[in-house]
């Protein structure tokens, strides 16, 4: 989930996810977390989950950082963020260059967008699977129908 943890002081958790954007690339789409992780690490009020992004470029042999952000995910602005089809859903950042952040966005109000999205991801999903049942059932029916060559 992380590349680092720590309790601070205050006895909040910290898991913080490490990102790095070459900024002379055209797509760039990383993982953050699993929808479902999150939503079982957020069930504790002492639980943040953070990123860091280190944005940079390459001049020769010199590399140039020109921004870092650290931000809860909370933080992060639902426009520049969507989701991915592995598992229960992968929260992704839809396009490193464009990074949108909600200064001390509510929590409460950020998982309740989360859940939102969700509700609209998992039913394009459904059809998306019953596209692909239909196509290895014609499949399947063209193969059971054909003479086996190779006996």
């Amino acid at each position: 989930m992380a590349d680092m943890a720590f309790t601070d002081m205050e006895g909040i958790y910290s898991v913080i996810d490490v990102k790095t954007h070459r900024e002379d690339t055209h797509f760039n789409m990383p993982n953050l977390t699993s929808v479902e992780r999150l939503a079982r690490f957020y069930e504790s009020d002492i639980n943040v989950f953070s990123l860091i992004m280190i944005k940079y470029s390459i001049d020769g042999t010199d590399l140039k950082v020109s921004d870092v952000l650290f931000a809860p995910i909370e933080f992060l602005d639902w426009e520049c963020l969507t989701v991915g089809a592995l598992g229960w859903g992968q929260i992704q950042i839809a396009n490193s260059n464009n990074i949108r952040t909600i200064e001390r966005n509510s929590r409460k109000e950020w998982m309740l967008q989360l859940c939102d999205v969700m509700m609209d991801f998992y039913p394009r999903e459904i059809g998306k699977i019953t596209e692909r049942i239909q196509r290895f059932e014609s499949v399947k029916e063209y193969w059971e129908n054909k003479q086996d060559v190779w006996i």
